[in-house]
């Protein structure tokens, strides 16, 4: 991969960083050849920095490394995309995500942000607990949590069946919550289905 790729008249090449479970974008940085080596040897994320003009393994002292589930380079061979396990903040000011801010307004969530984000306020329920949350509730009652899902399933499948588009939408989204409740009583969050599919996809190519 290293000889394939384009390094510009510095010997760099962009590095888009992506959360590989959820789709979110961490970061842009940089890589040198020494940087793209080393990440792909070591399996974590090392970059170039610019303003120091030395290598940097990310999250070495801060323990925020970015562990490398895929490497991929554009079409053009001059950029490259990093798919990786973040431990913690991508951001050096604690921020999830570089891109926390936006230049049209406040932030507005997008589809792709909403589940992530939903496993993250669980998650938050699941180690807190705090007084009437419905969450905390659920949490505590794994066969609540089964009866949840199966009669949001079941409103679903009414709403499809001769509601409004509008009714189909809602009612999903409240099964989809269920769900991730449902993942989150086992240790587990959304990607864990998401895995599966990728598997199954590549069952039925091979």
């Amino acid at each position: 991969m290293i000889d394939e790729i384009a390094f510009d008249d510095r010997g760099l090449v962009p590095c888009v960083i992506q959360d590989a479970a959820t789709g979110e974008v961490l970061t842009l940085a940089w890589m040198n050849a020494d940087a793209l080596k080393l990440t792909i040897e070591t399996g974590e994320v090392h970059l170039w920095s610019r303003s120091r003009g030395e290598l940097w393994h990310k999250g070495e002292t801060s323990g925020n490394v970015q562990r490398v589930r895929e490497l991929r380079y554009d079409c053009d061979a001059d950029a490259v995309l990093a798919l990786v396990d973040p431990a913690g903040p991508a951001c050096h000011t604690g921020e999830r995500t570089c891109f926390y801010r936006s230049a049209t307004g406040d932030p507005a969530p997008v589809s792709h942000e909403a589940l992530p984000a939903l496993e993250r306020t669980i998650a938050a329920r699941r180690e807190q607990r705090p007084d009437g949350s419905y969450t905390a509730r659920l949490l505590a009652d794994p066969q609540l949590i089964g009866e949840k899902v199966r009669e949001e399933a079941d409103e679903v499948a009414r709403a499809v069946a001769g509601e409004s588009d509008e009714r189909v939408a809602e009612e999903t989204a409240d099964l989809l919550y269920h769900l991730e409740v449902a993942l989150a009583s086992r240790g587990l969050g959304a990607a864990s289905g998401l895995d599966v599919l990728n598997e199954r996809r590549r069952e039925r190519r091979s």
